[in-house]
């Protein structure tokens, strides 16, 4: 058989005694024959990992087998436990003679662990707008966590804006090998794949991941609806989380906490939203772990920009599809007054930071956390975000306009948000830099540092 980790190998969701390790076996990832996504023939395979604690895997080894099957692309997700928290494990996988790459993983801290998390933010990677370069700046720095907040893929047809081409399947994906195939043209990228295997991920879609600005049910259509199941069945195949689709439904509102320092609140604004962004039920659990959460941050995890976002022009706005459109839900949200209270968002394709205030129509009002918005790997930004928009919205502090991503680190003192951005996209080779720093220490942005460009 032909090389089948052509898609790379990834680990994901990790707890303090253990992680998930995934690949998705695939000889010919870009073949369109629905019938044998990858160019894998209809038939279970036999796939063996291993997982260690050193990269030579001869310190505390563990090793087991599972099968990967043609009904989910023979994607495989290994749950391993009984692990030490707070450690580095290494591992890899073996198939049909072939042996993958070996990737790095590490699991959470222990819940009285007070030892900073460091954690990285993407968002937003469109294929055919440029090349994942910040992706390998990002796993030169080994983060503890990549925290991935959306449109991991764009299904829509292939844009004008043309760096680098779809492939064979360019069309709008409607359909399960449409997607599948989405997925495997986006993780045969290098860059994407060393991220992958550099650090454990915690994921959550955006909109992209099924199709532009979609709520809930869509129109409930039993086509929209089989559209949504394929498309998180995809999903799920393509990515290191714990739990498989039912019933054309995902569960993907979760936590993951690091020891008595940062609980990450990971929320889906897209599944359960009708007449709110969240639904009752996630809104209950989040408002609830926000009360009730013994940790120093309380850091929510979601694609879209969180603050009010006024944007001045010849057609002055509030996006509706953000939480603009739901300031009732983001009302009760902030009036928890939860302390350590920071949102990490995406979706706008550029950078902001800000802070969020209990009135956002009195600038005097209450700070009540702040938010840290990344900039987009490579997906193309909007034309009406700049100085206009900072100076019609005073708790926003920050705009960069470059593609990019947050390091970050969460200790029981600070919180220090970078922002990271690389200068071009176009072509490969640019060089990353800090283009602004972030420490918070209390509800607010209380230091900044802006290096000259």
């Amino acid at each position: 058989m032909a090389n089948p980790f052509t898609l790379g190998i990834a680990s994901g969701e990790p707890l303090p005694d253990g992680v998930v390790l995934w690949t998705r076996l695939a000889v010919d990832p870009l073949g369109t024959d629905p019938r044998r996504p990858g160019g894998m023939a209809p038939r279970a395979v036999e796939v063996s990992w291993q997982l260690a604690e050193d990269e030579r895997f001869t310190r505390g080894l563990r090793q087991g087998s599972i099968r990967a099957l043609p009904v989910w692309a023979h994607s495989v997700h290994v749950r391993v436990t009984g692990l030490r928290a707070g450690a580095d494990y290494y591992y890899r996988f073996k198939a049909s003679g072939t042996q993958s790459a070996v990737g790095r993983t590490r699991t959470a801290d222990d819940p009285l662990s007070t030892r900073p998390v460091r954690f990285a933010v993407a968002n937003c990677q469109r294929y055919e707008h440029g090349f994942y370069t910040a992706y390998r700046h990002l796993a030169e720095e080994r983060p503890d966590v990549v925290l991935h907040v959306g449109d991991y893929i764009y299904e829509s047809r292939q844009s004008a804006l043309v760096v680098r081409p779809l492939g064979p399947l360019p069309g709008e994906a409607t359909r399960l090998h449409e997607y599948r195939q989405r997925y495997a043209r986006y993780k045969t990228d290098p860059d994407l794949q060393a991220a992958h295997a550099a650090a454990p991920w915690v994921v959550t879609w955006d909109d992209h991941e099924v199709l532009d600005n979609y709520r809930g049910r869509g129109d409930g259509s039993a086509a929209f609806l089989r559209r949504r199941a394929a498309a998180y069945q995809a999903y799920y195949e393509n990515q290191p989380i714990r739990v498989r689709p039912e019933e054309g439904n995902l569960q993907m509102y979760r936590r993951r906490t690091y020891g008595a320092v940062a609980d990450f609140l990971v929320l889906d604004v897209r599944q359960h939203r009708a007449t709110s962004m969240l639904g009752a039920a996630q809104e209950q659990w989040l408002i609830s772990r926000l009360l009730t959460s013994p940790v120093r941050w309380r850091l929510l995890v979601q694609p879209l920009f969180f603050a009010r976002r006024f944007v001045p022009g010849p057609a002055p706005n509030l996006r509706p599809d953000a939480w603009d459109g739901q300031a009732g839900q983001r009302s009760r949200i902030l009036a928890v007054h939860a302390p350590g209270l920071a949102v990490f968002s995406g979706d706008v394709h550029n950078a902001w930071a800000g802070e969020l205030k209990a009135d956002f129509l009195d600038p005097d009002s209450a700070t009540v956390g702040v938010e840290f918005v990344g900039s987009s790997i490579t997906s193309r930004p909007p034309v009406t975000d700049g100085p206009a928009v900072l100076a019609a919205n005073p708790h926003l502090k920050f705009f960069d306009d470059n593609r990019g991503y947050l390091s970050c680190s969460a200790g029981p003192e600070e919180l220090r948000v970078a922002f990271r951005a690389v200068e071009f996209v176009d072509k490969k080779g640019a060089a990353v830099r800090t283009v602004a720093e972030f420490i918070t220490k209390g509800n607010g942005l209380t230091s900044e540092n802006t290096p000259s460009k």
